[in-house]
């Protein structure tokens, strides 16, 4: 896959990309793996966040979607998972505050009658082409969208999780092994991992299990929002497939994540989707 130039302003909306990313898994059929479970998904209007939704209810989960300003994307996650049979709420709002967290749970709760799944997806990037390009005030509003979030969501959706619920936190290839011009993009990412870990030892007695899916590149309108137009038109290139991911190859990790009838060893665990790139250790 390649893509012309193209540039969005921030966050991107999935209408405005060429060519359009295969998010929507219209080929998926479900199992019921998560037959009535409730699914709170940040970061959930677009991209690994909308294919992730739409596989969820395909599997029987009603879903929850918290997500920026993007609302024509959100409502088209949304008609996806209802034609499913699903519920699915909507939750705009900026997951870089404190309050927004506390209220996305609260609301999934009320909503939905309880939650079972927590997706931590959500995030923000912004390419740089040296480290004193990177100011305090970016840094600080990467760490609160990217990893902070993840903190406060589930810390607040904690007390509603139990036996058999499911964490999944989105971090990169990028956390893996950084990036110079993504510096702290790749900092909060790396601790995504280092988090996942942590909390999969923690909650393992609560019979909670935590997991993480890092990615390579895919292709969402984090991207043509996020680069310059050389990035775009290569992105992807450098890995042994040679193109980006679409989010619907990525959505199928989540869900057998979620899944006990096909996870339920697995906490702690890292899916790195790299298309073929290969990681030491």
């Amino acid at each position: 896959m390649s893509q012309p130039p193209q540039n969005q302003e921030p966050p991107g909306t999935t209408a405005e990309m060429s060519p359009q990313p295969r998010d929507e898994m219209a080929d998926y059929t479900g199992r019921d793996l998560l037959r009535d479970q409730r699914a709170l998904i940040t970061g959930g209007d677009s991209g690994i966040g909308r294919a992730v939704a739409v596989g969820f209810a395909k599997e029987g989960a009603d879903i929850a979607i918290s997500y920026l300003e993007e609302h024509e994307d959100a409502e088209h996650t949304a008609e996806l998972v209802r034609k499913t049979g699903r519920q699915c709420v909507l939750l705009p709002g900026d997951l870089g505050d404190a309050e927004q967290c506390r209220q996305v749970v609260d609301r999934t709760v009320e909503a939905l009658g309880g939650l079972d799944l927590l997706v931590n997806n959500v995030a923000t990037q912004q390419q740089l082409d040296s480290f004193e390009e990177l100011t305090e005030e970016q840094w600080l509003r990467t760490f609160d969208v990217n990893i902070h979030s993840y903190f406060r969501v589930t810390r607040h959706a904690l007390p509603h999780l139990g036996e058999g619920s499911a964490i999944i936190n989105t971090a990169s290839v990028n956390g893996l092994r950084g990036n110079k011009k993504l510096i702290d993009y790749s900092a909060t990412k790396g601790a995504v991992i280092a988090w996942t870990y942590a909390m999969a030892q923690t909650l393992v007695s609560r019979g909670i299990r935590v997991n993480c899916v890092a990615p390579g590149p895919v292709w969402t309108p984090l991207i043509p929002a996020t680069m310059s137009d050389d990035h775009v038109e290569s992105f992807g290139e450098q890995v042994p497939l040679g193109r980006a991911a679409h989010p619907d190859e990525l959505a199928p990790s989540y869900v057998f994540l979620a899944a006990n009838r096909m996870s339920s060893y697995y906490t702690g665990e890292v899916i790195a989707a790299l298309g073929g790139e290969t990681m030491p250790g």
